[in-house]
């Protein structure tokens, strides 16, 4: 069995940072799509089991990424008030 296509579609303060830090982490028939509000990550034809265990290494690695950029946003957050 194998996913044709399935898309995770985040939204995040700073979307590039984020971007930054996943794509080291994306293989192949992983494409990653940024705009100025969200990352999004699209899946292509890949067997369902390795689909479930990318899907959990990229799920559990953008909570890592979030965090780590939010937290770095908020020095500048703060020189701008």
């Amino acid at each position: 069995m194998k996913i044709e296509c399935g898309r995770i579609r985040s939204y995040h303060a700073s979307p590039e940072c984020v971007a930054g830090s996943l794509s080291p982490d994306n293989m192949d028939p992983m494409e990653m799509h940024i705009s100025p509000e969200y990352v999004e990550m699209v899946i292509r034809d890949m067997p369902v089991r390795s689909a479930i265990a990318t899907i959990d290494d990229y799920l559990m690695n953008l909570s890592i990424a979030d965090s780590l950029c939010s937290e770095r946003m908020k020095p500048m957050e703060h020189k701008k008030a």
